[in-house]
């Protein structure tokens, strides 16, 4: 174990387990609110740099969501398409042993990418402790009725990431019927983010998943196209519309786009693609601050992830603290739009971008329980 001062992270723990072929780490960014909370991403190619991002961006997320929790990720460096489903859970329950030292003292974990409730019913299981992660089957409870999982699966991220972008469309004076939308990746967040807008009267025209972009300036059938998703695995075999690559959803003309799926989608390189005069961080880190600065400089809102993205945090805590679905996402709706307000009219009222006014915010409910602390924030880009 590895400790920072307070300009880095407070912990990065890092295991093996040769027998098992496990490797992961976790980083446990700050813990001035409460425990550190983020979930366990699992990738080939997942690295600490990677998940360091990911934990700072939890800092800030949890603290401007006003939740009891701080900032952490974690990663286990795996290919869940390239092993069996009996030995991915073998990897799993492996990492939930190894990380019973800062778990869930310091770190509470919850699924991010390849990782689902059932996995969470694992890792659970596999640590010992009810507390140890959120995002946990519905009949995985302490008693039956009371203190079950909340699994992310219901939707809570997606659904949060719509009132964002409902709040930014009003603060606007823009209608939301009618409004044209382009969303990247058909996950968990994409799918339930699509069902929101299309049911609220926007256009969804464009949709995106590894194997290729569907674009109909029409309008897209959302419950068909989410049907197609579940039965054929891609967006692709819609039947209607144009096929195209999956990057080219970057430049589609649309009034909103919604990035829900890989990091640093968004580069120096198709940043001035962006066509789109709303842009809503669905997934984490979509791209760089400096990016964003670029695009606010041309007259493109982008509401940032930790502000747009927190509802999966917040169901999270609900199940933490033994709430059930309806509650969980009254208390989503509520934080996600009084959050992304309060953001988005100081960023108006200081002439500053979202980021910044969003980092200040929840920079300043850190170090008021942090009092020796030493947080630099980013610069302006």
């Amino acid at each position: 174990m590895v400790e920072f001062d307070s300009f880095g992270p407070e912990k990065i723990f890092e295991v093996y387990n040769a027998k098992v072929g496990m490797h992961g780490f976790v980083v446990v960014d700050n813990t001035a609110l409460g425990p550190g909370k983020g979930g366990i991403r699992m990738t080939p190619t997942v690295s600490i740099q990677e998940v360091s991002r990911l934990a700072r961006a939890m800092t800030w997320k949890c603290a401007l969501a006003d939740l009891p929790f701080g900032g952490a990720k974690s990663g286990i460096i795996a290919d869940d398409r390239q092993i069996s489903p009996q030995r991915k859970q073998e990897i799993i329950r492996a990492f939930a042993e190894a990380i019973r030292p800062v778990c869930p003292k310091y770190y509470i974990a919850g699924p991010d990418m390849n990782m689902a409730e059932e996995d969470m019913r694992t890792f659970a299981q596999a640590n010992g402790s009810w507390k140890s992660c959120t995002g946990k089957p519905a009949d995985l409870c302490v008693r039956p009725g009371e203190k079950c999982g909340i699994p992310h699966e219901y939707g809570s991220t997606g659904f949060g990431v719509f009132h964002a972008a409902r709040v930014a469309l009003e603060q606007a004076g823009k209608d939301m019927r009618g409004t044209t939308v382009a969303i990247e990746g058909m996950g968990n967040v994409g799918t339930f983010a699509a069902k929101y807008f299309s049911e609220a009267g926007a256009r969804v025209i464009a949709a995106s998943d590894s194997r290729g972009l569907l674009v109909d300036p029409r309008g897209l059938d959302v419950p068909k196209l989410l049907q197609v998703k579940q039965k054929a695995g891609t967006v692709t075999q819609y039947g209607a519309g144009k096929v195209l690559p999956s990057k080219d959803i970057v430049g589609v003309q649309a009034d909103v786009l919604v990035t829900a799926a890989v990091p640093d989608l968004i580069t120096a390189h198709n940043v001035d693609q962006v066509r789109a005069k709303l842009v809503v961080e669905g997934s984490n880190i979509p791209m760089t601050p400096e990016l964003e600065g670029h695009l606010h400089q041309k007259g493109i809102l982008v509401v940032p992830d930790f502000v747009a993205n927190a509802g999966g945090v917040i169901s999270s805590y609900a199940e933490y603290r033994g709430q059930n679905p309806q509650q969980m996402f009254k208390l989503v709706e509520r934080k996600i739009t009084a959050n992304t307000a309060i953001v988005l009219e100081r960023s108006q009222k200081r002439g500053t971008k979202p980021r910044d006014a969003a980092l200040e915010i929840a920079r300043d409910r850190v170090i008021r329980k942090c009092k020796t602390c030493r947080i630099d924030l980013p610069a302006s880009g």
